[in-house]
């Protein structure tokens, strides 16, 4: 486990996670386009991602633009370091953990996330860490994806594959109210849209995007 970032790279899975986030990220992307085409519409010039991976949302980044990339998994790197050449973006890599950016306070305008709140260890944590780093009038844009109702093939689906699942995907809890912790974050604003994915992938259901604001 590294000092600096409290996040541990498995030499199995976190080689796996990269290469299957590079092949089967273009499916995955297919569900999530048109929401994180509304939620990331207009993106300022530099911008902030937590848990950025092998750069799924580099694409609605304009060329030229800066992406602070908070990005633990250093398996993740060259993958995304080569997908930000190809987009004509300035990649900021940083090797830290959601919880702790080391961003000075007040100084960012916009943070995003996608399928990223699922894995941290402490998501409480992570959004303070957002609200602190974030101007007054700043934005936390989302696509993530939470828990089923209680009581729904889903939910119970998702839980009988919590531990299986999440050792594959880096903690990915399929079980966590992330809706319920945004609202109660303390941000200004939070507009939440729920919607569910048409695919294989069950335990991804259902998902919110949305915006947070300061």
């Amino acid at each position: 486990m590294s000092a600096t970032t409290g996040f541990e790279v498995h030499r199995a899975r976190g080689p796996f996670n990269a290469a299957f986030f590079s092949v089967m990220g273009p499916v995955i992307e297919l569900s999530l386009r048109r929401h994180k085409e509304r939620v990331f519409a207009g993106l300022p010039s530099t911008v902030v991602e937590l848990g950025s991976g092998v750069g799924a949302n580099l694409r609605y980044l304009r060329p030229g633009s800066t992406l602070v990339a908070i990005e633990p998994n250093a398996a993740m790197h060259a993958r995304l370091r080569a997908s930000a050449e190809r987009h004509g973006i300035r990649l900021d890599l940083r090797d830290r953990v959601a919880e702790r950016t080391g961003l000075a306070d007040g100084s960012v305008g916009t943070v995003i996330s996608s399928l990223v709140l699922c894995t941290v260890r402490d998501p409480a944590a992570v959004l303070a860490e957002v609200r602190r780093v974030l101007r007054p009038g700043g934005t936390f844009r989302f696509v993530e994806h939470v828990a089923a109702p209680a009581g729904t093939p889903t939910r119970a689906l998702q839980r009988a594959l919590r531990r299986p699942w999440g050792w594959t995907f880096e903690g990915c809890s399929c079980e966590r109210d992330l809706a319920g912790l945004l609202r109660g974050a303390g941000f200004a604003e939070v507009v939440i849209e729920p919607f569910r994915l048409h695919g294989p992938f069950i335990p991804f259901n259902p998902q919110i995007a949305g915006v947070a604001r300061t």
